[in-house]
């Protein structure tokens, strides 16, 4: 979706400035909100896809003005009243005042050494061949779905190379909405930076993106 989290691109946020030597954690807080987000997502309730259209779907503003685990707790808000875990009061007032869903599992601490190292693998087997190769051209559609993609803007009705196949993984498009993982393959496409900025851009510059394979068309 077009949402404030998809800013490539964009003008007006200042240049990209990395903090030398950053920590993991800027605050106690920010623990507890990674710890938060893990717990609940091992509920089993919802994907990461959901997940992820869950922030996307903040307000611009307060997502805009809001920091990287503010998103993620905003996000967790949503998902829990979605699907019953707690209500609006009960998420202000930080006290359960009612009966709510019950998990399908639940994560005790000594599960989550094995449970991180494990990850969340979204790798799946399709029966199709891949459609694209290696060194072939390709552009990708223009489509602006409410819902949610991994096609960023600045990315859409461009011309680029396949780099590689990187395999067959989840769709998240569909995989966010509950309509199923509906795997395909998956493709490093690489644009050179005219394409992707125009006339101005440094012509020594590539932009690469992984791009699913219904994102692609024959150019």
């Amino acid at each position: 979706m077009n949402g404030p989290h998809d800013l490539g691109g964009q003008m007006g946020f200042g240049p990209v400035a990395p903090e030398k030597d950053e920590p993991y954690f800027h605050a106690e807080w920010e623990k507890r909100a990674l710890g938060i987000t893990l717990s609940c997502g091992a509920f089993g309730a919802w994907t990461i896809d959901e997940s992820r259209h869950a922030r996307e779907n903040i307000p611009p503003a307060d997502y805009l003005a809001a920091s990287y685990y503010e998103i993620w707790i905003r996000g967790i808000d949503k998902l829990l009243e979605r699907h019953g875990f707690a209500t609006r009061a009960e998420l202000l007032s930080g006290h359960a005042q009612q009966a709510g869903a019950v998990p399908k599992r639940v994560l005790k601490a000594d599960m989550v050494p094995a449970v991180l190292a494990k990850g969340g693998p979204c790798d799946r087997p399709v029966e199709a061949a891949p459609l694209f190769v290696v060194g072939e051209t390709v552009r990708t559609k223009n489509f602006n779905p409410a819902t949610h993609t991994r096609l960023p803007r600045y990315a859409r009705a461009r011309t680029g190379v396949v780099g590689a196949v990187q395999g067959s993984f989840v769709f998240p498009d569909d995989n966010a909405h509950g309509k199923g993982e509906n795997p395909q393959w998956l493709y490093t496409v690489v644009f050179d930076g005219a394409e992707i900025w125009g006339e101005d851009a440094d012509p020594t510059l590539t932009v690469s993106i992984d791009a699913w394979e219904s994102y692609l068309e024959p150019a």
